[in-house]
């Protein structure tokens, strides 16, 4: 079965309009749901409405309402909610164009898949995504889809193009809040060349394949073996406790063991080799503190 847009529309340039239609790229059927079970009779558990010291009551009885004090609810009905609903609109206009780089990675929310209408929007969606992609820029617009208005992005991706919708200003809370009481201290060049070489050893190109959720596995693996009648032994290990407890990590000890694990290619950092006196000291004493060597034995005759 063909996937379904979210949105169809257009995208519009000054005067050019683009016919584009909008898909989600992103999906949460990895996700593994449960239900509350009555253990004894194997029933689920449903959940009624209830008023305290009134009990249960009909859906019908039931307003939406926003509570402004302690206790206080500004009730609202649903056609007083769709009244002010905005209508979705049917253009998407890029109204400025900034760097990828400009906006902070903890602005944007999801993804969706931007492609053509039909053969006739074509041509123009390509021009679109190329001049996108060599200068480099991001466009930014407002859409409303479903009773929202949001700000959205819209940059080159392969063949197509990537929307993006935006958290707006007041939905992000401010960094300096939780980074104020952090040291503004420069780091030890030494550790800090090593922390660079390790990250140096490990860098490679993204594959999102390359992860997988061990957690949905496991879990996945767990049903299958309950379903079987089957249980699993959880093996209780100490190795999986947090064994840093009150020890002081040597962090540089801790470094040069990651990078020897990484490779064991030479480090930016090495070791300083001793010099000629201090190596010969050693090989000195080393000499003298062996035995002398036994005469032979006279053969009798």
């Amino acid at each position: 079965m063909a996937a379904r847009p979210y949105w169809k529309g257009q995208i519009r340039l000054a005067l050019v309009s683009i016919p584009v239609e909008i898909y989600s790229a992103t999906k949460s059927g990895a996700t593994i749901a449960f239900n509350q079970i009555h253990e004894p009779s194997g029933q689920r558990i449903k959940y009624e409405k209830v008023v305290p010291g009134i009990g249960p009551v009909d859906v019908d009885e039931i307003v939406k309402g926003f509570e402004y004090a302690k206790g206080e609810y500004v009730l609202l009905d649903e056609k007083e909610i769709e009244g002010v609903k905005l209508e979705s609109k049917k253009t998407l206009e890029l109204t400025q164009f900034v760097d990828a780089h400009d906006v902070d990675m903890i602005y944007f929310e999801k993804p969706y898949y931007v492609v053509p209408a039909d053969d006739l929007a074509e041509e123009a969606f390509i021009v679109l995504r190329e001049a996108l992609r060599r200068t480099r820029k991001i466009g930014l617009g407002q859409l409303a889809m479903r009773g929202r208005e949001y700000v959205v992005s819209i940059k080159a991706c392969g063949r197509g193009m990537v929307m993006e919708t935006l958290r707006y200003a007041d939905e992000v809370s401010k960094a300096t809040s939780y980074f104020r009481d952090i040291g503004d201290a420069d780091p030890d060049e030494e550790l800090l060349d090593l922390a660079t070489t390790l990250i140096d050893k490990k860098t490679g190109k993204f594959d999102a394949t390359d992860f997988h959720d061990r957690y949905a596995d496991a879990l996945k693996e767990l049903i299958e073996r309950k379903k079987k009648g089957k249980t699993l032994n959880i093996e209780s290990d100490a190795k999986g406790a947090d064994s840093r407890g009150s020890n002081v990590v040597d962090l540089m000890a801790a470094l040069k063991n990651s990078l020897g694990s990484a490779g064991g290619a030479s480090t930016r950092t090495s070791a300083k080799k001793p010099d000629a006196k201090s190596a010969a000291k050693p090989a000195a004493k080393k000499a003298d503190a062996k035995p002398a060597a036994k005469a032979p034995a006279r053969k009798r005759a």
